[in-house]
């Protein structure tokens, strides 16, 4: 061994704890267990922070806190003056993760983009039914009708063709369900017979590598020292599953965790207050709703989706939620930031008398149960669940109407909502690409009453119309004004009962740099750390 000079070795003693102090751990308290890891077959924002924000990438991405795009695996791209071929050129050295179950021989290239996005898209792709639960997003969001093919020229050069002109495509292809797979792994898979461990142990590019995950308790990162924009500071990272908002404060203040996801909105003041603590806050592209089964008996009819709608104390069920000044009442489907937000819509005023005639009116008997599911536990578009379950109950019971709330976890919810079970289902939406067409396509369209992601299974065919032709208009004023026609097309049908758009709060330790807050959501820790 070379013996350093006394101040070399001094040196390098200085430099080297210097560097195991920059990499320390950062828990993060969230709210709810990811539903897997191959996040094409999910729509849920704490799966998509479990997955799509940690281990994977996509051709491109959002800007940190914001909803501008930026290059990611494509370092550039160039859009055809038809609108119709979008040619990606792809980051070169970028590396996929190598874990004790896989082992890659080649870097990120071409061919990694298309098993992703075809195995999506072509059903003669190996992998096409291996999906459990299918493709949601893709599905829902007419992908399967919009590109015509997804090829390459070279190693580096990826060319997608559309159908039809596309105005939110790039930002579509900021989504989780675009995410990037390795190919080389899939072929590793699919030839050992262990298809189902790409939703259990899965491979990316991005900025964490998978380690484990014990549902409901802990999913385990680390960094990723090959993640081309450079290793994440912390490490590792850790997300420790809370159901409840109140355990996921405790654990902040004791330290448990640096940083703790949907803090109650009546929270805040305290949290602020504490010299150890503070507040990201954002209003955010969000919405809370309570979808009707237009399918379901009664409900199927306008005029009990208006009674209903009539009895519902939304003022009061907004402030008792999250607070005065903490959430919008909602008017529309999403938020009056984004375009084509229908000012003319209104909510109708309570009116229990008008509510009790119309149920008369529809033939409605007295007491009749409909049922709501709602989650255990909060979350960002509703902190508590069951106060807003007993305060819509309260509602109803004044028109004669029972509800037999139906309680449980946040996954079951899901499945069953899908399924069509329900007659209410307490849900909410974040913008995934801060365009009106993400709220509207994936939560009301034709194609997601089919998929089940429409929980009101509301199928309007002008409706449908309207924000079709919507998406293949790229003049902003032409396309508000479509969207503002759809808009006035649901409040008059009332699939949902409108509830708020919530602000967004993210509660850390004082000592934590780095976090961006997102108009999104999305919660992406590649630059965070605890000092």
């Amino acid at each position: 061994m070379k013996t350093l000079p006394l101040r070399a070795a001094l040196a390098a003693l200085v430099l080297g704890a210097a560097g195991n102090l920059a990499a320390k751990p950062l828990v993060v308290c969230t709210e709810a267990s990811p539903e897997g890891f191959d996040i094409v077959q999910y729509t849920t924002a704490v799966t998509a922070d479990a997955s799509a924000e940690t281990v994977f990438n996509r051709l491109v991405d959002f800007k940190p806190g914001t909803t501008d795009i930026q290059p990611a695996l494509a370092e550039s791209w160039d859009i055809s003056d038809d609108g119709l071929t979008y040619t990606f050129h792809l980051r070169k050295g970028v590396k996929f993760h190598t874990t004790d179950y896989f082992t890659p021989s080649r870097e990120f290239n071409a061919d990694d983009v298309l098993w992703s996005l075809n195995r999506q898209l072509d059903p003669k792709h190996p992998w096409h039914a291996k999906a459990s639960v299918g493709y949601p997003y893709f599905e829902s969001m007419a992908f399967r009708d919009l590109l015509k093919s997804v090829t390459k020229t070279d190693d580096h050069t990826v060319v997608i063709t559309l159908n039809r002109p596309e105005a939110p495509f790039l930002r579509d292809m900021a989504m989780a369900f675009t995410s990037i797979y390795s190919a080389e792994y899939g072929d590793q898979l699919l030839k050992a017979g262990k298809t189902a461990e790409l939703n259990s142990k899965p491979i990316g590019t991005g900025p964490f590598i998978f380690q484990r995950y014990n549902k409901d308790a802990q999913v385990r990162f680390k960094a990723n020292p090959d993640y081309f924009r450079g290793k994440p500071p912390a490490d590792p990272l850790i997300f420790a599953i809370a159901t409840d908002n109140n355990t996921r404060l405790q654990k902040l203040r004791a330290n448990e965790c640096q940083v703790a996801l949907y803090p109650k909105p009546d929270d805040v003041p305290s949290i602020k207050a504490d010299a150890n603590l503070k507040v990201d806050e954002i209003e955010a592209i969000v919405t809370g709703y309570i979808a009707m089964n237009t399918e379901h008996k009664y409900l199927s009819d306008v005029r009990v989706r208006q009674a209903i709608n009539l009895a519902f104390d939304r003022q009061r069920h907004v402030e008792q939620l999250f607070g005065k000044g903490n959430a919008l009442v909602a008017v529309n489907p999403y938020p009056p930031t984004l375009i084509g937000y229908n000012d003319d819509n209104r909510n109708p005023p309570r009116d229990l008398d008008k509510a009790r005639a119309l149920l008369k009116e529809a033939g409605v008997p007295e007491g009749t149960v409909i049922t709501l599911f709602t989650r255990s536990g909060g979350g960002q578009t509703n902190p508590n669940p069951r106060l807003s379950a007993e305060m819509l109950q309260a509602d109803l019971a004044e028109i004669g109407l029972k509800l037999d709330i139906r309680v449980m976890e946040w996954g079951e919810m899901l499945r069953r909502a899908k399924k069509g079970e329900a007659d209410l289902v307490s849900a909410g939406w974040a913008g995934d690409n801060g365009d009106p067409d993400n709220f509207l396509t994936p939560m009301l369209s034709c194609d997601a009453a089919k998929t089940g992601e429409n929980y009101a299974r509301w199928c309007n065919p002008k409706f449908q119309d309207l924000i079709s032709q919507a998406r293949g208009v790229t003049d902003n004023d032409q396309r508000a004004g479509l969207y503002r026609q759809a808009l006035a097309i649901y409040a008059e049908d009332q699939p949902w009962i409108n509830v708020a758009h919530p602000k967004l709060f993210t509660a850390m330790r004082k000592n934590v740099e780095g976090y961006h807050i997102s108009p999104l959501t999305n919660n992406n820790f590649a630059t965070t750390q605890v000092k």
